[in-house]
């Protein structure tokens, strides 16, 4: 029987990683009854139906596990091959959204494609398009990334234009994912560290210019230094998130409990669903959270460091690029919940409602599961072919006549 390549094998649940798939499905579970306490009391006044974010983000997980599955299946190789069809893609859909009758807007913001009785929010799709472009960039110009400015400006110059494409949803807090996951990817990939630091330092001018000339953004930062000052106004989410945080003391309220969610937090399902947790289940409740997640990214990059040593370039990026995003998106959702930094709409992975995020999560699971299983076969490989040479060393060594046969087994024996 002919044995199947690394690049050409489809992979079952049962050949992935124990640890990163059994975080990933503890933080789906635990955000599943995590959006249907916090959106209970909202969905029935909205809905009439107590349980409508329940039975959608039901839908929603069926939809990412067999988008999960179906990403198992396909080969490193052929994300590389088709990265640059992926950011193209996510570029003309940025655009397609932004063409009037086309793009679904909710609060003043246009980041959505209505696809019948759902909506697909085109920036999360673009993360998979930056992660993708940006791991095999790094691997078919290593050395011009590694030698010249202009390995360093060409791949820039894409995520520039996605920027400015997100900019007129606007989505300020996808800009600052996308474009701190790329930064650190591009320094990973051993970009010059003073064009790392001027793009950087420009980096924060412009998101300081994008701030300070956009009156709401302003607003936002004025009523984060003094969220008590405007308690009623732009303070008025940050108060409430505080306010849940104290009701929930060490060990919580206890689940479906929360005070906060009967209409006093905004968004308590989706961007502020972890001060609902923390009202519900306490610090401790956080603190276990945290590590859950903690240990998913930790996984995660070491898979990374595993395929950087086994020459799996592509795969360790696409992987560290992953990490990144988690990351990031893990540090601004709960730094807005405590107050850490200023207001800012941003889903926390696995846990807050929303179909576009957990379907892209669960797809960069399954790229890293499926970097896990073609390290380990370029590890078996390399250990079937050690093995073969070192069993041809013995024979040759012991066999009669041979010239050099009793340096061999003094060398092998």
């Amino acid at each position: 029987m002919r044995k199947r390549s690394a690049a050409n094998a489809s992979y079952r649940i049962a050949d992935c990683d124990t640890w990163l798939l059994c975080t990933a499905l503890a933080l789906a579970a635990l955000g599943l009854v995590m959006i249907t306490s916090a959106s209970l009391d909202y969905a029935n006044r909205r809905y009439a139906e107590p349980l409508h974010y329940f039975y959608r983000h039901c839908i929603y997980l069926v939809i990412a596990a067999s988008s999960a599955w179906a990403a198992l299946q396909v080969s490193l190789a052929t994300w590389s091959r088709y990265a640059v069809h992926l950011i193209l893609g996510g570029l003309a859909l940025l655009v397609l959204i932004l063409v009037p009758g086309l793009g679904h807007t909710a609060n003043n913001a246009t980041r959505w494609l209505a696809i019948g009785p759902f909506t697909l929010q085109i920036s999360e799709l673009a993360k998979l398009g930056v992660v993708a472009y940006l791991a095999s960039y790094l691997v078919r110009q290593e050395e011009l990334v590694k030698s010249h400015v202009l390995g360093f400006i060409n791949p820039m110059l894409v995520i520039m234009l996605l920027v400015i494409l997100l900019l007129f949803q606007p989505d300020f807090g996808a800009v600052v994912v996308l474009l701190g996951a790329a930064l650190s990817l591009l320094f990973l990939g051993g970009v010059r560290i003073w064009q790392f630091a001027v793009l950087l330092c420009a980096s924060a001018v412009a998101i300081a210019i994008m701030v300070l000339t956009e009156e709401y953004r302003m607003a936002r930062l004025v009523a984060y230094l003094d969220p008590w000052s405007f308690q009623q106004g732009g303070g008025y989410q940050l108060v409430q998130s505080l306010i849940a945080f104290g009701r929930g003391e060490l060990f919580g309220l206890g689940l479906g409990n929360s005070i906060q969610k009967l209409f006093f937090l905004p968004e308590a399902h989706t961007d502020f669903i972890f001060a609902v947790l923390a009202e519900e289940l306490g610090l401790l409740g956080c603190v276990v959270t945290l590590a859950i997640y903690s240990l998913l990214i930790g996984r995660i990059l070491r898979i990374a460091w595993v395929a950087e040593q086994f020459g799996q370039s592509f795969g360790a990026y696409m992987a560290y690029g992953i990490a990144l995003i988690f990351s990031i998106q893990l540090f601004i959702n709960v730094g807005v919940n405590i107050g850490l930094l200023p207001t800012k709409g941003l889903t926390l992975p696995f846990l807050s409602y929303g179909g576009s995020s957990l379907l892209v999560s669960a797809v960069f699971i399954a790229i890293v599961l499926r970097v896990e299983r073609e390290s380990q076969d370029v590890v078996a490989a390399q250990a079937n072919r050690l093995g073969k040479v070192t069993v041809a060393n013995r024979h040759y060594a012991k066999a009669p006549g041979l010239p050099g046969a009793t340096h061999a087994g003094a060398a092998h024996g």
